[in-house]
């Protein structure tokens, strides 16, 4: 049975190693799950999401990385599954395999159809639905309003009233006022449903705002600083955050600069400069990075003080 999912604290969002010739490095992936499970602060890891390049997965692929992650680390970190399609017929399907292969929860991204257009009761319909075919806690993905997949928090209210499963959102609405409703108004509700920041180019300035955790790519390098960096801001410590944030700052710049594409391929750069992953292969269309990219993933890594 898998371990319950409670929505607060610090979840890194694994990366997916690959070998040379693009197949899922499964002895690379098992060792990058168990070191980020092991980090003090951690509450939980999420695969077939972004930072897995989930995009690029076959939906039986997407099974083998649900099954290979809960024999690594399912039996002591809870997990978060990515439903990640157009469909919501296919949403259901990988939210059921994600249920049988010991996902502890659902991380919903919303359809790229929307970007065309949503009204609220297609998209209430989609989280009904995904909710029916598991029981599985849902946090919902939480896009910029301005792309077209984001939900307007009136909608958010009805999805967390209409869909009890729901009982976080990732926010990356990219909005610093929004962002402060989004905690203001679900984190206060009733029934609270909590916010997980994924701004991770501002983390300082978002979890000051009082987020009850963070859900972030960057987090499958920097997790020990985004648990330090958390924990601070629940203390009540501005002095001990300022000096965390000092450290995350440089690889935040690098990692989230233009174009962001390359974010998570920067990120497996930086886990090959610190001996994490073997190489940093990338699926097509992603490339390889080039030695301008290289010198500034390491200088970072310098100055963030985890490289010496």
């Amino acid at each position: 049975m898998a371990i319950p999912f409670r929505p607060t604290g610090t979840i890194p969002a694994a990366l997916l190693p690959f070998t040379a010739d693009f197949a899922i490095d499964e002895a690379a992936f098992r060792a990058h799950l168990r070191d980020l499970a092991s980090t003090p602060g951690v509450t939980a890891i999420t695969v077939n999401g972004h930072a897995s390049e989930v995009a690029s997965c076959t939906f039986d692929e997407q099974a083998r990385v649900m099954a290979l992650s809960a024999e690594a680390v399912g039996g002591t970190t809870p997990l978060v599954a990515g439903v990640y399609t157009e469909s919501t017929l296919e949403a259901r399907r990988i939210a059921r395999m994600s249920e049988r292969e010991g996902a502890s929860a659902l991380l919903v991204f919303p359809p790229a159809l929307f970007v065309l257009g949503q009204r609220d009761e297609m998209v209430i319909g989609h989280f009904k639905q995904i909710a029916d075919a598991s029981p599985l806690p849902i946090v919902l993905f939480q896009y910029p309003l301005a792309r077209g997949e984001g939900y307007r928090l009136e909608l958010l209210s009805k999805l967390c009233d209409q869909v009890p499963s729901i009982v976080a959102i990732k926010d990356w609405c990219a909005d610093p006022q929004l962002h402060e409703h989004h905690i203001r108004t679900l984190q206060g509700r009733a029934r609270p449903v909590n916010v997980l920041s994924t701004h991770s180019a501002w983390l300082y300035c978002s979890l000051a705002l009082g987020c009850k955790g963070l859900l972030s790519g960057a987090g499958s390098v920097i997790a020990g600083l985004h648990a330090e960096l958390l924990d601070a801001f629940q203390q009540d410590d501005l002095a001990r955050a300022r000096a965390v944030n000092d450290r995350i700052y440089p690889l935040a710049s690098v990692f989230y600069s233009a174009p962001w594409v390359d974010m998570h391929n920067r990120m497996k750069e930086a886990l090959v400069m610190l001996g994490k992953l073997p190489r940093s292969v990338v699926r097509p269309p992603l490339m390889p990075l080039g030695d301008h990219e290289k010198q500034r993933i390491r200088a970072a890594l310098l100055a963030s003080g985890l490289l010496r």
